[in-house]
């Protein structure tokens, strides 16, 4: 399948580098769903609830991010949070799209806080180039203070991190995967073997201590990332697997806490990948958002 998945995509240059993405339906539409993924996963993330998104959108479109799956994955690059936003505009902008909606996870969900900023940025300068409309965002760091990052993340971040990420192999990563799944929604050996695949690409892997660099990057642009949540007028949604360990329940309380007139729901059971753990309750959650900012 993710073979299928890869000859389905797409490729454009992004700093001299190549960015697989996915891009379906009316290729003329200026409105379309983007569709942000997380660490140290890539679009594949996204398969099960592909094709029903694509009935319900014009144009749904996808990419991996510079160091992830079918993307370039350059050993000296400067990878960061900023750069992968520019990406996806740069992406945007080639493809002719002037309205988004968002649906961001993990990793992806800092990418689409800084594309929501750069959104109210534009809007204090009358600037529309690119309109956000919505954003939904699946279990994420969304604010540091409660990331509960795993121990591995943390030593990456150590001056051991280039040692670990020369060391990593199918095993370790199989097991420090599955321990964010949800008790009763373990990834299948044969789905740990594709999103290994994924992240084995082109050795990939061996990026893990400079891709980890988000975590002190989300630290250093609180006020900026967090505070967008709190002043946007863009409607939100949180969509959260609450046996997550990383980024459960635990960040969902934290969400009601600081957002006004907070939009969460969360799916029982389910931990860091909902869209992978419980795709139709994903879905439901997802278009039943889109239902109600239509009607208003």
């Amino acid at each position: 399948m993710i073979q299928q998945w890869r000859d389905a995509g797409q490729g454009y240059r992004h700093h001299g580098h190549t960015i697989f993405y996915r891009d379906t339906g009316n290729a003329r539409s200026e409105s379309a769903l983007l569709l942000i993924h997380g660490f140290p996963t890539s679009s594949w993330d996204w398969h099960k609830v592909w094709e029903p998104l694509c009935t319900k959108f014009p144009r749904v479109i996808a990419p991996d991010m510079i160091g992830f799956g079918y993307s370039s994955k350059p050993a000296d690059y400067p990878y960061s949070i900023f750069d992968q936003a520019d990406l996806h505009e740069q992406l945007l902008k080639q493809l002719g799209v002037k309205r988004i909606h968002l649906l961001a996870h993990d990793y992806g969900d800092t990418v689409a806080q800084e594309l929501l900023a750069r959104h109210e940025d534009r809007l204090a300068k009358n600037d529309s180039n690119l309109t956000i409309e919505s954003c939904v965002f699946l279990n994420g760091g969304l604010f540091p203070e409660t990331h509960r990052a795993r121990l591995i993340q943390r030593m990456l971040l150590t001056p051991l991190g280039p040692l670990l990420s020369r060391l990593m192999n199918r095993r370790g990563f199989g097991k420090s995967f599955s321990a964010v799944f949800g008790p009763n929604t373990q990834p299948s050996t044969v789905e740990l073997d594709e999103f290994w695949t994924l992240m084995h690409h082109n050795q990939g892997q061996r990026l893990a201590h400079r891709l980890i660099r988000y975590i002190p990057e989300r630290k250093a642009n609180r006020e900026r990332w967090v505070g967008v949540l709190q002043k946007t007028k863009i409607p939100l949604r949180v969509i959260n697997g609450p046996e997550d360990p990383v980024s459960g329940q635990h960040m969902v309380d934290r969400y009601r806490e600081l957002v006004p007139n907070p939009d969460t729901v969360t799916l029982p059971g389910i931990g860091h990948y909902p869209q992978v753990e419980d795709a139709p309750g994903v879905l439901s959650a997802f278009l039943d958002f889109h239902r109600r900012i239509a009607a208003a």
